[in-house]
């Protein structure tokens, strides 16, 4: 079998601006290969899983009808869907100020895209980012024009229904929002195969925010126990224009979210927030690095997590204040609770203060189930399991509850 660099026919293969980045992707790759141990951003995660030659990447021909992947969703919303990693079918109707196409063709017909893609990806520091961009074909160009609104979610399905095959594929999405524009926009993965399969999703979402754009962005990752998921977001937010985030995390074998802002103008805003849940022996990862890079920016970040067996959930979070970025305002805040006495938790909190005048803080606490408050719901007649998950539910709240959009709130409770 091949390796993570494969020889494969892509889409395209004489459009410059593909012929670059994959150039570009393959030779940043090939000098810093799969992170190990050493790799300070990948101490945590051992990525050992995923330095493997027997990957297979993704060329098989969707195998559910569109009306299937759309029932996941029980909410109105703008379905694109993707099967084992390829581009499958996009909502039929489309409202005016919303442009969704194929990325290949995105880049082959809009000369505005050519000048976003990777602008700030920093390949040459980031391996699966670079292997995605080596791997450029599959993914959606999103473009919402200035001061439209929608008036429901974009959603993006990924359905994996891999079978014995170590299925390997890349998606990689550009989102636009012009300014005044709003939008929002649910990345959804979810696995229904054979118990044991074992696959590599590869994602990259570049999202770039006008000025006063807004956008909500939240995902729901529900892969294989034995599935391996690295993603990472890049996100450009322009003068008052405001990026929100929520992911859940619930299965992987290796699962790293790594989402990185740059708050770019005065006024620019974010709120970066995600729980994870997992038991036997994975490893679910949320990293971000949050670039305060202009004066009267904002950030806040909440994160939480419940670990049990032999489990292990990581948190990396930086919060970078520029030397001219004043009466600026940056919080972090991450805590977990362990379920077992074999579980673990890695927590890496940073903070670089280059200028005066401006707010900051960082935070981590670990605990585990208040055995009084268990008891007395036992005495109550509840059930030692049931008691568990009321607690369980309780403690995650606080940033569940933080989801605006109360259908989507509703369903992600339901994965609880």
């Amino acid at each position: 079998m091949a390796g993570l660099v494969q020889d494969i026919d892509l889409m395209q293969p004489d459009l410059p601006i593909l012929r670059y980045w994959r150039d570009r992707g393959k030779k940043a790759f090939e000098q810093q290969g799969v992170p190990t141990v050493k790799t300070e951003a990948w101490r945590y995660t051992k990525p050992r899983d995923l330095n493997s030659d027997d990957f297979v990447l993704s060329t098989s021909l969707p195998i559910i009808t569109c009306s299937q992947q759309e029932e996941q969703i029980p909410f109105p919303c703008y379905p694109i869907i993707f099967e084992n990693g390829i581009f499958y079918s996009q909502a039929k109707e489309i409202p005016s100020g919303l442009k969704v196409m194929p990325l290949v063709d995105a880049l082959f017909q809009k000369i505005e895209i050519q000048e976003k893609l990777g602008s700030n990806l920093e390949v040459e520091t980031h391996p699966f980012a670079a292997l995605n961009t080596f791997y450029l074909k599959q993914g959606v160009y999103i473009q919402v024009e200035s001061n439209v609104e929608l008036d429901r979610p974009i959603v993006l399905i990924n359905h994996s229904s891999v079978g014995p095959e170590n299925l390997f594929f890349n998606l990689h999405n550009v989102i636009v929002l012009d300014k005044g524009a709003k939008a929002e926009i649910v990345e959804y993965y979810n696995y229904n195969g054979a118990l044991k399969s074992r696959y590599f999703a590869n994602i990259v979402n570049e999202i770039f925010l006008a000025p006063c754009a807004e956008l909500q962005h939240y995902k729901m990752q529900n892969e294989a126990f034995k599935a391996n998921h690295v993603a990472y977001n890049c996100v450009e937010v322009e003068k008052e224009a405001t990026y929100k985030a929520f992911c859940l995390q619930r299965g992987a074998n290796i699962g790293r979210n790594e989402t990185r802002v740059l708050l770019k103008d005065k006024g620019a805003k974010t709120t970066v927030n995600a729980a994870y849940m997992m038991n036997g022996w994975a490893t679910l990862d949320t990293t971000t690095d949050v670039e305060h890079l202009s004066e009267e920016t904002y950030s806040s970040q909440l994160i939480k997590g419940v670990v049990g067996g032999e489990a292990r959930g990581v948190f990396q979070g930086k919060i970078h204040i520029a030397p001219h970025a004043v009466k600026t305002q940056g919080s972090q805040l991450h805590k977990a609770l362990l379920l077992s006495d074999t579980a673990e938790i890695d927590v890496k909190p940073e903070l670089e203060i280059f200028a005066d005048d401006v707010k900051c803080s960082h935070g981590a606490a670990s605990g585990e189930l208040d055995e009084e408050q268990l008891f007395y719901m036992q005495s109550r007649g509840i059930d030692r399991e049931e008691a568990k998950q009321i607690l369980i539910d309780a403690y995650l709240d606080d940033v569940i509850s933080q989801i605006e959009n109360e259908n989507v709130k509703t369903w992600i409770k339901s994965f609880l």
